[in-house]
C-alpha cells in the first residue's frame, strides 16, 4: 500500500471523477446554449459565457490532475487541485451571494413594472393581455387590492370556478361590478361579452397577483442558487480530501529512518561467558 490511506484515496478519486463528469456536462450545455443563442442572434443575453467556459474547463482539468495526483501520489498535482478548486469554490460563493441579492432587485423591478400599470382599467391592450394571462395561471385577481383594482369591470380571468373554490380563496364581488370577457382579436360586442354574467353570487379570486409574482421570482432564484450550493459543497469536499491526502503525504515523509547494526545479539555473549565458567 502507498503512503496515502486507501479509503481516503478512493473517496478523493471518486469525488474528482464526479467533478469531472459534472464539468463535462456543464461544458456541453454551455456549448449548446452558445450555439443556440448565436443562431438566434441573442448572444448578448449571456455576457458571462466566457467565464463559464473558463470555469468549467478549469474544473475539468483540475479533476484530472486530482486523479493523477492521488493514483501516482504526486504532491504537486494534489496541491494544484486543492488551490484551484478553493479559488473556484470562492468564486461560486460570491456569485451565489450576488444572485441572492439580485432577488430583491427583481422584486423591486416587478413591483415598479406592474404598479406602473395602475389603474388597471386604463392599461393598454398589451398590458391587459399579460395581466389576464397572469390571473389565469396564478389564480389571482388584480395586483394590490384584489378585484377592486379593476374598478367596476372585472375580467373573466378573475372568475373563480367551483373547482377552484375548494383550492383557492374566493370572495363575492361587489354589487356594482360586472364581468368583461377578453377575447383577443375578437369582433364580439361588449354586450355579448358580459351577458349572463351579472349574478352577484359569482365568486372571484381573493388574492392579488403581486405577492404571487414575488413568490414566483423567489422560486426562480432558489432554483438557480440550489444547484450552485450543491456544486460548491462537492468542490469543498474535494478540497477537504485533498488537504487530508497532503497531510498524510507529509506525515509519511517525516517518519524517522530505521538504523540497522551488524553487532551480534547480547544473549550470545552471555552464553559464551557461561560456557567459559
Amino acid at each position: 500500500m502507498g503512503i496515502i490511506n486507501i479509503c481516503v484515496k478512493r473517496a478523493f478519486i471518486f469525488v474528482c471523477v464526479l467533478i469531472g463528469i459534472i464539468s463535462t456536462l456543464l461544458l456541453a450545455i454551455t456549448l449548446f446554449g452558445h450555439g443556440y443563442f448565436h443562431q438566434s442572434e441573442e448572444i448578448e443575453i449571456l455576457p458571462g459565457i466566457a467565464v463559464l467556459y473558463v470555469l468549467e474547463a478549469a474544473t475539468l482539468v483540475l479533476s484530472i490532475l486530482g486523479v493523477y495526483g492521488a493514483r501516482k501520489e504526486k504532491k504537486w498535482a494534489v496541491v494544484l487541485f486543492s488551490v484551484g478548486m478553493s479559488l473556484a469554490s470562492l468564486y461560486l460563493f460570491v456569485e451565489s451571494v450576488k444572485i441572492y441579492q439580485f432577488k430583491h432587485e427583481m422584486e423591486e423591478l416587478t413591483r415598479e413594472e406592474h404598479l406602473g400599470r395602475m389603474p388597471l382599467s386604463g392599461a393598454n391592450q398589451t398590458d391587459l393581455e399579460e395581466l389576464y394571462n397572469i390571473q389565469t395561471k396564478l389564480k389571482c385577481c388584480g395586483l394590490v387590492q384584489g378585484y377592486q383594482d379593476w374598478g367596476t369591470d372585472i375580467p373573466l380571468s378573475c372568475l373563480c370556478s367551483d373547482e377552484d373554490s375548494t383550492n383557492f380563496k374566493c370572495v363575492a364581488r361587489g354589487n356594482n361590478t360586472r364581468f368583461v370577457i377578453h377575447y383577443p382579436n375578437s369582433d364580439m360586442s361588449e354586450d355579448d361579452d358580459h351577458k349572463g354574467l351579472m349574478d352577484e353570487h359569482i365568486l372571484v379570486y381573493k388574492e392579488p397577483c403581486l405577492p404571487n409574482l414575488f413568490s414566483l421570482v423567489g422560486y426562480g432564484i432558489s432554483l438557480m442558487i440550489g444547484p450552485l450550493v450543491a456544486l460548491q459543497a462537492l468542490w469543498d469536499i474535494g478540497v477537504a480530501l485533498a488537504i487530508t491526502i497532503l497531510c498524510q503525504m507529509r506525515r509519511k515523509v517525516n517518519v524517522p529512518p530505521v538504523i540497522f547494526t551488524s553487532q551480534p545479539p547480547q544473549y550470545r555473549e552471555l552464553c559464551d561467558t557461561a560456557e567459559s565458567v
